[in-house]
């Protein structure tokens, strides 16, 4: 499987500049971030995550773990739990189960993202497949997919 069909006719429609960063496989962000030598901190990983009744996608870097009371709590939630691989795979169909890109938005899901992913220049992040990656301005990534910005992660 090649990048995600519907992320790069995305980037492409609205004239995002981005550089495709074929890699080893790879499947936790660790691992990627690793295969691309960029600090965890400039990787941003997609996580699915059921709040309440509905799916949201939580943005943070490598180096952060999401903290569920936290989000209960900004999001103003009864529940906020990870969803599983099956509840979530078939909202990604041009993507590797656990290899969705940071565009929530064009998978018609709310995409939080944390400060500390939004304060680099650039971000790293998963191209719907587990041998590739994107790099783009976190400039760019804000314009385009408009993440509501939440303190929900903790760094590890």
């Amino acid at each position: 499987m090649s990048i995600s069909i519907k992320l790069k006719k995305y980037l492409d429609d609205n004239q995002i500049k981005y550089l495709t960063v074929t890699h080893s496989k790879a499947y936790t962000s660790q691992e990627v971030a690793a295969a691309l030598h960029c600090p965890g901190r400039e990787l941003a990983k997609a996580v699915v995550v059921k709040v309440d009744s509905d799916y949201i996608m939580a943005v943070l870097s490598a180096s952060e773990k999401i903290q569920f009371d936290l989000l209960k709590k900004d999001l103003a939630a009864k529940t906020a739990e990870l969803a599983s691989e099956e509840e979530f795979k078939g909202l990604f169909p041009d993507c590797e189960v656990g290899a969705m890109p940071i565009f929530g938005n064009i998978y018609n899901m709310p995409v939080y993202a944390t400060q500390k992913i939004l304060d680099d220049e650039d971000v790293y992040f998963n191209a719907g497949t587990h041998t590739e990656a994107i790099k783009l301005s976190v400039e760019d990534f804000e314009r385009i997919v408009k993440p509501k910005t939440a303190t929900f992660a903790t760094s590890v």
